[in-house]
């Protein structure tokens, strides 16, 4: 039987690291404002009184953690020890290779006690929660100061498991913590190159990549190596933060046996415009079946109206009939929008 080929010796490219303080989040802010690519923030948030707990051990932080709980059942993850700690489907690709349940933070906490204690290769895993609501007062003394923005703000944390690579709409500042986590990131145009799994359904709700990152088959997926050669890969300390641009994928893979992740998500747009995965919904539903020559014809049309940077295309026409062509967008213009598509679509 021939042996996949699963040797990865590739050297990632390293991502850009710049050393600030906690009072410099104006600066932090200007930084990533024009950023396009992953940036890590040594130690930006090595102040938190979580991260100090977590410096002076896993337990220190669990009781920590502790001191915040709602008494509200969590959403936790078991992943059997044959899966390596890898959150991904079954062999069928018909479900998941986990067990879900809900179940309070002290029973998660001790499973990961028991797992640092007697190790059986078990994966524990807590997805996104949300601080405010399972972890009322935390966020007082353990979230970054972004100004006017206000990001929504959500814990991970579990053993050794790693998260397929991903993309999120929102932008992110991501606050390792506790213990390492290593990022594994492609730029957005790598996803011809990433193999991704059924759009359906996939953990976590966002369509992954079917390859395993830290163990890639290149039998299986050889275009993978065209994203490697693209891809950046940071391991983070506790304290730093990771910036992570609006759309790159990322895989996300735990270190040591308890760490604990912090996400700050939010958009640079308003939200009135909507979510765009809903626009590729829809695309779905009304253009990926048509012939190829129409396809090629509403592309020409998509990247007129859409994807053209030339923003005074539209000067030809009277501002004040420009109606949702108007850029940028205003919120009126959005309602209708909105009010006629919503129309159409009961149709």
């Amino acid at each position: 039987m021939k042996q996949a080929n699963t040797s990865s010796s590739h050297p990632y490219q390293a991502v850009e690291h710049i050393k600030l303080g906690a009072d410099d989040m104006n600066q932090v802010l200007a930084i990533i404002h024009d950023a396009t690519k992953p940036l890590v923030f040594e130690g930006l948030c090595e102040h938190f009184p979580i991260v100090q707990a977590g410096l002076d051990s896993s337990d220190s932080a669990m009781a920590y953690l502790q001191r915040f709980n709602a008494d509200k059942p969590i959403i936790g993850y078991k992943i059997a020890s044959e899966h390596q700690g890898r959150v991904f489907y079954n062999a069928e690709l018909t479900g998941f290779n986990y067990s879900a349940g809900q179940a309070p933070l002290a029973v998660v906490l001790d499973h990961l006690k028991q797992e640092q204690q007697a190790p059986t290769g078990t994966g524990i895993y807590m997805g996104s929660t949300d601080v405010q609501q399972f972890f009322p007062g935390f966020a007082e003394q353990n979230t970054l100061q972004l100004g006017g923005l206000s990001p929504l703000t959500n814990l991970w944390l579990g053993n050794q498991t790693n998260v397929a690579a991903h993309f999120d709409f929102p932008l992110n500042l991501a606050c390792n913590l506790v213990g390492r986590r290593r990022f594994t990131l492609f730029p957005p145009e790598q996803i011809a190159n990433l193999y991704i799994g059924p759009m359906e359904f996939a953990p976590g709700g966002q369509p992954i990549s079917m390859v395993n990152v830290e163990q890639p088959d290149f039998d299986k997926f050889p275009k993978f190596k065209l994203a490697q050669a693209q891809a950046q890969q940071v391991e983070l300390n506790p304290g730093d933060v990771l910036f992570i641009p609006s759309m790159w994928w990322h895989q996300v893979t735990g270190v040591d046996d308890f760490n604990v992740l912090l996400t700050h998500w939010w958009r640079d747009t308003p939200g009135f415009m909507g979510r765009p995965n809903n626009s590729l919904m829809h695309a779905m539903l009304s253009l990926r079946s048509l012939p190829k020559a129409q396809r090629q014809a509403w592309k020409a049309i998509f990247d007129y109206y859409i994807f053209n940077d030339e923003l005074d295309d539209n000067q030809h026409i009277p501002q004040g009939a420009q109606g949702m062509l108007t850029t940028p967008l205003d919120e009126l213009n959005a309602r209708k929008l909105r009010a006629d598509l919503s129309n159409k679509l009961r149709r």
